[in-house]
């Protein structure tokens, strides 16, 4: 549902040149929202900055909307800080996937046309989640994907990356053993946990899908349990054995004190327990008036590229309890 809503007098825009290659400099979005009337800081990519501090310093100035033009772990900082405030928040997709921007039915190709939402926009109430004290506005990972993240080649190499520990991840020769507990059911030793803000339409294991919607108040939850390589790789091939489901509140242990995790992409370690949680239409989101709307979700998957993380996973990847099974077995010396 859209609400009509005045215009910003006071729109605040934290810009980040590095994001999407260069889109803020390509796509002149520092010029177009000053002429529109934003007070706009670019991010120093020599200085790492505090997002959150320079929101909330922002609204202590007055700002009566907040902007971010970056990747999807920044806009989910200060869109927690707009959440807080009671203040619309603005999405421009000058990120590199823009994942948030494409389900809000943005125009991810054209970064320019979300800024049209300053002066002929209207407001869409949807749903920030939260893992521990951490928000997001996708989803946050544990396990595989979350140890994949935390490698140093994942930016520059993610599915060589990916084709590279998934076999050991999955069969237990690294990582912290996880309980998952999804409402009132409980997932022990899950491989990987994929906590979604509102669930995807899962089209591969990579999470690429869709969300038809924002605002259900629930959190999509993919938990992955394999117990031998021959499971890993008919997994892969065939990700429709992925089983989903949903929860208002999901709860993440381990048998660490700190577990990793991909939020919205970026690698944090967080202490475990980890409360997953999600507030339902906490963010109000200001949106351009025309708007692409919500992609179709992609025709196929890339198989080829599944079949060849399968066969890694057959080939290398031995499982923990057969290993052990040896090692009690072998005769002595």
């Amino acid at each position: 549902k859209e609400y009509r809503t005045p215009p910003p007098r006071r729109p605040f825009l934290l810009l980040n040149p590095r994001s999407g290659g260069g889109k803020v400099e390509r796509f002149a979005l520092r010029e177009k929202a000053e002429r529109l009337g934003a007070r706009v800081v670019l991010l120093d990519a020599e200085e790492r900055q505090d997002v959150v501090a320079l929101a909330r310093a922002a609204v202590a100035d007055g700002a009566d909307l907040l902007g971010v033009g970056g990747g999807d772990g920044t806009q989910a900082l200060v869109a927690a800080v707009a959440a807080e405030h009671g203040l619309p928040f603005l999405v421009i997709a000058a990120g590199t996937r823009n994942h948030f921007a494409m389900d809000l039915g943005l125009d991810r190709d054209d970064p320019a046309a979300c800024l049209d939402a300053l002066t002929d926009g209207v407001e869409l109430r949807v749903d920030l989640c939260f893992a521990g004290d951490r928000p997001f506005v996708n989803n946050v990972s544990f396990g595989v994907y979350g140890a994949v993240v935390q490698s140093p080649g994942y930016r520059d190499d993610k599915v060589g990356t990916a084709l590279h520990l998934l076999p050991e991840l999955l069969t237990r020769q690294r990582g912290p053993r996880l309980t998952a507990r999804i409402g009132r059911s409980t997932v022990t030793d899950p491989q990987a946990v994929l906590i979604s803000n509102n669930p995807y339409r899962m089209d591969d294991p990579f999470g690429f899908g869709r969300r038809a919607r924002l605002d259900s108040g629930r959190l999509g939850v993919v938990a992955v349990k394999v117990d031998s390589a021959v499971d890993a790789a008919e997994l892969f091939l065939d990700p429709r054995g992925l089983g989903t489901t949903t929860s208002h509140e999901v709860v993440i242990d381990a048998d660490v004190a700190e577990v990793e995790a991909g939020i919205d992409g970026e690698a944090v370690l967080l202490p475990t327990p980890v409360r997953c949680r999600v507030e339902r239409r906490a963010l109000r989101v200001r949106v351009p008036r025309g708007r692409p709307g919500i992609p179709d979700p992609p025709p196929r998957l890339d198989w080829r590229r599944l079949r060849k993380l399968a066969a890694a996973v057959g080939r290398t990847a031995v499982p923990v309890r057969s290993r052990a099974d040896r090692e009690r077995t072998s005769p002595r010396p």
